[in-house]
């Protein structure tokens, strides 16, 4: 059993910051690429960002330069620092990682239950 869970959303005003966290814990053999998501009411869910085991990152266009993915491999942790916050940076965002399980050592695709980040004044 693995889970991811999400945790820093909350409520800030444009040009604000916030910081995700997501941590991963269960049955972990070891964990390949970590992303954020986020999806709007009506919208699509979208990727925001992405990181490698190797630490190589993505962003979306409509993100970069704003917002930093990282990840602690000993914390099986993967943060999203936020900038510059926009109205439209509103969405619920959702963690998302693959992950090899100690039980199968298959890789699957796991995700967290979201947390709500809403940017207004």
């Amino acid at each position: 059993q693995v889970q991811l869970v999400e945790s820093g959303g909350g409520l800030v005003q444009p040009g604000g910051s916030l910081r995700l966290s997501c941590a991963a814990s269960g049955n972990i053999f070891s964990i390949n690429a970590m992303a954020w998501y986020r999806q709007a009411p009506g919208q699509q869910r979208e990727r925001v960002a992405i990181i490698t085991s190797g630490d190589t990152t993505n962003y979306a266009d409509s993100v970069k330069d704003r917002f930093t993915i990282s990840r602690d491999n000993a914390k099986n942790t993967v943060y999203l620092q936020m900038n510059s916050l926009k109205p439209e940076d509103t969405a619920v965002y959702l963690c998302n990682a693959r992950i090899r399980t100690i039980q199968t050592m298959a890789l699957y695709n796991y995700w967290g239950q979201g947390t709500q980040v809403t940017v207004s004044s």
